[in-house]
């Protein structure tokens, strides 16, 4: 028994019988953000060296005692970069140093927003302290992304039928769905619209707390689709 031949390469373009029809399909949804991320900055300044040393531990000692001490509302901390440097003198010759700088930052990531306003305010009361943020955002592995997909490849389908409608014709196969471009994402993410959301209450004698909004999230996706069709009536 011999072999059958092997069916003939896809014409690149398709051919009168069986068309080929690429589209783009493309989704964009607005969500309410999953994170929040604020970076805090505790510096310190002094001529000795050692006391310019440990006032830098113990103030960052303080920060991150005061950010652990909101518990699970906390999703993560870190510490980033850390810098101790001498600053020389203007005048006169040699290596004199005239006062030593320190400075370390934190990166911490919350979940629970209610307590974000309070902890801003209280850290940016502690001594040399400096708060950064928030940036809000979504997780890497949000359900987010995965639906904004599904809906944009629904979208590539509906769209390539519609064609396919208007030529009298029917979608019969799906050749590629490819993410736009193949090589670079489809995926990112912008801050739209705000919606209101307050800060927990503080205690008398403390810093207030401020009443954050979150930045709503819109993430999109776009793929490209190509189909083949039945033969169009014209």
């Amino acid at each position: 028994m011999t072999n059958p031949p092997p069916a003939p390469a896809p014409a690149p373009y398709g051919t009168p019988d069986e068309p080929r029809l690429a589209v783009r399909g493309e989704a964009r949804l607005e969500v309410d953000p999953e994170i929040a991320r604020i970076a805090v900055t505790v510096s310190v300044r002094g001529t000795d060296r050692r006391t310019a040393l440990e006032d830098l531990t113990r103030r960052n000692a303080e920060a991150r005692d005061l950010i652990r001490s909101y518990g699970d509302a906390v999703e993560k901390l870190e510490t980033g970069a850390l810098l101790v440097t001498p600053e020389l003198g203007r005048h006169g010759r040699g290596e004199r140093v005239r006062r030593y700088h320190g400075r370390v930052r934190l990166a911490a990531t919350f979940r629970d927003f209610t307590a974000l306003g309070e902890l801003t305010t209280r850290a940016a009361d502690l001594e040399l302290t400096s708060v950064d943020g928030p940036w809000w955002g979504l997780r890497p592995d949000s359900p987010v992304h995965r639906e904004a997909r599904r809906q944009a490849v629904r979208e590539a389908v509906t769209r390539a039928r519609e064609y396919a409608e208007a030529l009298g014709a029917e979608l019969t196969a799906v050749l590629e769905i490819a993410d736009e471009g193949a090589e670079r994402p489809e995926m990112w993410m912008a801050a739209e619209a705000t919606r209101g959301f307050g800060g927990a209450a503080v205690a008398g004698g403390e810093a207030p707390a401020l009443d954050l909004e979150p930045q709503r999230q819109t993430v999109y996706a776009r793929v490209n689709a190509r189909f083949i069709m039945t033969r169009p009536q014209l």
